[in-house]
């Protein structure tokens, strides 16, 4: 399976998928989650802000002249944002798949800056996006540090995804906003690592979660018809 090619998942329709009694629990609680992760945010990224770690000895920042690349960064990650929203409206797996993803991603983030405390980059640029800041709080936030969560996010949306040209636009997205980052020394070179490290697994979790009991993959070609056996993922 190549890089551009997306894990199977099934192809139902939303009518279809809400019939099941298993997507719709799953769908409220996934949305349910999402949205007690958005009002707990304000008081968590404040929080960390009290927090006192190292400043890292980091040879990529060296070699880069910080600069405010906001708008770049900005315009790449909410168009593969809206991207995803306009594919979501067709498929509820892909819908299911960024709302479970992005809910484990995010508790995982929550621990690894809690765990791993750093004081920001020398020269850091405040990144300005007006989305993404809006629940950050009324301070801004430059301790949210180890993982990346504007890289982790677009790139889960990469994941998520299931054409091949969407794939191969947001991959492109994900390697650009995370170069941005370090440009404007917004975060450390392991943080933009890690988040592509750390993504997967939990993306991956996430697709257990959220597929498991509604949604089928046909074994091979010969099972495709109505009669085939199918699996459950």
């Amino acid at each position: 399976m190549g890089i551009l090619s997306p894990d199977p998942t099934g192809d139902l329709a939303w009518r279809t998928a809400w019939k099941h009694p298993v997507f719709r629990w799953k769908f409220f609680i996934g949305l349910l989650g999402t949205l007690a992760l958005l009002m707990t945010f304000p008081w968590f990224f404040q929080t960390i802000e009290s927090h006192v770690g190292p400043v890292l000895d980091d040879p990529v920042l060296a070699q880069l002249p910080p600069r405010d690349v906001s708008l770049g960064i900005f315009l790449t990650l909410w168009a593969a944002a809206g991207l995803i929203i306009v594919r979501a409206r067709r498929g509820p797996a892909v819908f299911m798949l960024f709302t479970y993803g992005y809910i484990l991603i995010s508790l995982a983030r929550m621990l690894t800056i809690n765990l791993f405390p750093l004081n920001p980059p020398p020269g850091l640029i405040p990144l300005i996006d007006p989305i993404s800041n809006a629940f950050y709080g009324e301070k801004y936030i430059t301790k949210d540090l180890f993982f990346s969560g504007h890289t982790s996010s677009i790139f889960l949306i990469f994941l998520c995804l299931r054409r091949w040209w969407d794939r191969l636009f947001v991959l492109a997205g994900s390697l650009l906003v995370g170069s941005l980052l370090l440009v404007q020394h917004v975060h450390y070179t392991v943080d933009v690592l890690g988040a592509f490290v750390l993504t997967y697994p939990l993306y991956w979790l996430g697709k257990q979660i959220a597929l498991s009991g509604w949604n089928y993959v046909p074994e091979s070609p010969a099972n495709l018809s109505p009669l085939g056996n199918r699996s459950r993922l």
